[in-house]
């Protein structure tokens, strides 16, 4: 068997299973739509994952960097290895540092986004969204390409220097987009209505960047390095908070216009991705954003796509569920556009299961059922080079197996503040921590092995 045959016989072993029927369908059709966009060596590309509308045959930045922890639940990491390589290796001076913003299956920038250097699609977000994402990959599968790979490195330092410069004519810190930039260069994701001089999310994607960019150093042992970008980092999201938040609208302005006055509408990618992107640590206003992301929540499919990731984030459970049966609905406009099936099944595993991991033997559970979800299972989860099954009932319990691989730690953490939890039945003291959404969750830590299942709960087993 070929090393891509290989690759395509593992992928899409996860299962998932729960007391809500119609989530259960859900994931059934997300898991066949998502593995049917993925290519296993057939093309010059190499392997990919369609993340453009279909019909293109192609790959662009911030849908694949989206795509990505779906994508690696169903097997798929080095898909997106093989798309972040290829982003990375096409940084060139002759784009003022951007590499292509799309690429086929032939490996060639896709035509549609692509004229020549002097005129491409380009939105100035994605480099740091790479470098972010780069991080979350190499969290969840442990693959050390993220930490030492030359290519990939030499993108991580060309976009922190030289693209930045490039792209901050005002050197205020910022990256900002002109008229006269024509479609290369936009300041934002959003790609509807006006194109300003600066986006919300830029300045989050930034912030993002250079904390990934900081914790992969700090990896590499390279401390003088990740001081300087946690500072740059801290000094962006104290400007974004101060400067971009609007009182009287209760939410941080979206974008700044060419003649430096804000956006004070709700500005969609420029309003609701810093949330996504962890930009806000201020409580009071961390609170109002997300209400007001609630009110107006987002009109394209695209955008609905990173509404489960938000609210899970932020222990929003209830409307995190709600967003992601609307995903799975067979009424929903779009539903096959690749985003939505691969961001489905990555939050139902990082968001609904809670799972996250260290890149080396830390894998952690935090439940996020919703009221109406009684139990859920997820089942053959590739993390870590380890298959795992983890279930939750209700938020009060969860149950772990190590289906196969080396021994690794679990971090059994629950949504309550409590001194003792119990491990098989037996009473453990709690470590405690407070989430980013200002919620305190307790934890243990259990050493688990291959072929064992072990049980945790907030409450003594009868």
């Amino acid at each position: 068997m070929s090393y891509e045959r290989e690759i395509e016989s593992q992928a899409g072993a996860v299962t998932f299973q729960s007391s809500d029927e119609d989530l259960n369908e859900g994931f059934v059709w997300a898991k066949r739509q998502a593995l049917e966009y993925a290519h296993f060596g057939e093309d010059p590309v190499g392997l990919w994952y369609e993340a453009a509308l279909p019909a293109r045959e192609a790959f662009c930045i911030r849908d694949v960097m989206h795509h990505s922890t779906g994508a690696a639940v169903l097997g798929l990491r080095l898909h997106t290895r093989n798309m972040i390589m290829h982003f990375a290796e096409n940084i060139a001076e002759s784009r003022d540092w951007c590499t292509y913003w799309e690429i086929n299956k032939d490996n060639v920038p896709a035509p549609v986004d692509y004229e020549s250097d002097e005129d491409f699609w380009y939105n100035l977000p994605a480099n740091f969204d790479i470098i972010d994402a780069s991080l979350r990959q190499y969290l969840w599968t442990g693959d050390t390409y993220y930490l030492n790979d030359s290519k990939l490195l030499e993108f991580f330092e060309l976009t922190l220097n030289e693209y930045t410069s490039a792209w901050d004519k005002d050197g205020d810190g910022i990256l900002e987009y002109y008229p006269e930039y024509g479609r290369r260069g936009l300041a934002t994701f959003n790609e509807a209505g006006h194109q300003p001089l600066m986006g919300g999310d830029m300045i989050a994607a930034q912030i993002a960047g250079y904390r990934a960019f900081v914790h992969l150093t700090s990896l590499r042992g390279q401390s003088e390095t990740a001081e300087v970008y946690a500072a740059k980092a801290q000094d962006l999201e104290q400007r974004y908070q101060q400067e971009w938040w609007n009182e009287e609208k209760g939410r941080f302005f979206g974008a700044k216009l060419q003649d430096h006055s804000f956006v004070t509408g709700y500005n969609a990618e420029g309003t609701f991705l810093p949330l996504y992107y962890g930009a806000v640590s201020d409580p009071e206003k961390l609170h109002k954003a997300l209400e007001d992301v609630k009110i107006n929540r987002v009109a394209n499919v695209e955008g609905k796509t990173y509404l489960p990731d938000i609210f899970y984030r932020y222990g929003q459970n209830e409307e995190a569920l709600n967003e992601l049966k609307e995903l799975v609905d067979p009424s929903l406009e779009r539903r096959d556009y690749p985003e939505v099936s691969y961001c489905v099944i990555g939050s139902m595993a990082a968001g609904l299961m809670g799972i996250t991991a260290n890149g080396a033997s830390v894998i952690s559970t935090l439940p996020r059922l919703a009221h109406s979800l009684k139990w859920a299972e997820m089942g053959n989860i590739p993390i870590l080079d380890r298959n795992i099954t983890i279930k939750h009932t209700e938020n009060t319990e969860s149950t772990l197996t190590l289906q196969s691989g080396k021994p690794f730690v679990w971090k059994a953490a629950f949504p309550v503040n409590a001194e003792t939890l119990y491990h098989n039945g037996i009473a453990a003291l709690t470590q405690q921590e407070t989430t980013e959404g200002g919620e305190q969750i307790c934890f243990i830590s259990v050493e688990v092995s291959e072929g064992e299942t072990h049980h945790v709960s907030t409450v003594p087993e009868d």
